[in-house]
């Protein structure tokens, strides 16, 4: 059987392109941990990304959805870089690494523990590549094997380091300068070849102080 396609004189329309994971994770946690209300526009229906609004709320954050315009809103109400309550159970990033890495950087400067795991397949994922640059930071990190979620983060007082990452990575990168936010002096990562971006657009949009050089951020 033949199909004849002809081609059309011309597409109308309206239509919604699907939020970005990557992004959506990032603005979600820094819009928990800054003061005031922050508007999302189109954040991702991933289940990724909804494990990382479940972990903000159990720290504190709370949310809700909305519609502008017939567009879908995300709203968080943020509580300040130092608002973040103790979670009353051990949180559940599900099947997200972003959620789980990124999220660490953060917790790791918070005055209490924090446990937090997630599902069949995340808790096989090594964790060492944050692990490391935290614990120079001066976080106290447990994991089983020494490299496996479940985490149990003991968070405290931060210092700035100078660090190149080993292999390139947004998330790695991502959770130390998420760390860096918190750490006493500047903290300042290299890259071996440049990576998304995206955290650092972020961190400047939400009023953070970020320098950039080539393959290098400072904070």
């Amino acid at each position: 059987m033949i199909e004849h396609i002809s081609p059309a004189s011309g597409i109308h329309g309206i239509i919604t392109v699907p939020g970005d994971k990557s992004i959506s994770h990032r603005y979600a946690m820094l819009a928990g941990i800054a003061a005031g209300d922050t508007k999302i526009y189109n954040y991702s229906t991933g289940a990724d990304c909804q494990s990382t609004l479940s972990c903000m709320k159990w720290l504190g954050v709370h949310h809700e959805f909305t519609e502008e315009d017939e567009r879908r809103v995300l709203i968080v109400h943020g509580v300040g870089t130092r608002g973040l309550q103790e979670p009353t159970q051990i949180l559940d990033a599900g099947n997200s690494g972003s959620t789980i890495r990124m999220l660490s950087g953060i917790l790791a400067a918070q005055p209490f523990r924090t446990d937090i795991t997630g599902d069949a397949s995340l808790v096989k994922r090594p964790m060492r590549r944050i692990m490391g640059p935290l614990t120079e930071m001066g976080a106290h990190i447990e994991a089983t094997g020494e490299q496996f979620p479940p985490l149990t983060i003991h968070g405290g007082p931060l210092h700035g380091i100078d660090y190149t990452l080993p292999v390139p990575s947004a998330q790695v990168k991502s959770c130390v300068l998420l760390a860096g936010l918190y750490a006493d002096g500047e903290t300042v990562v290299h890259e071996p070849v440049a990576t998304r971006d995206h955290t650092e657009i972020a961190l400047r949009e939400l009023g953070a102080e970020v320098r950039l050089q080539p393959r290098t951020v400072r904070i």
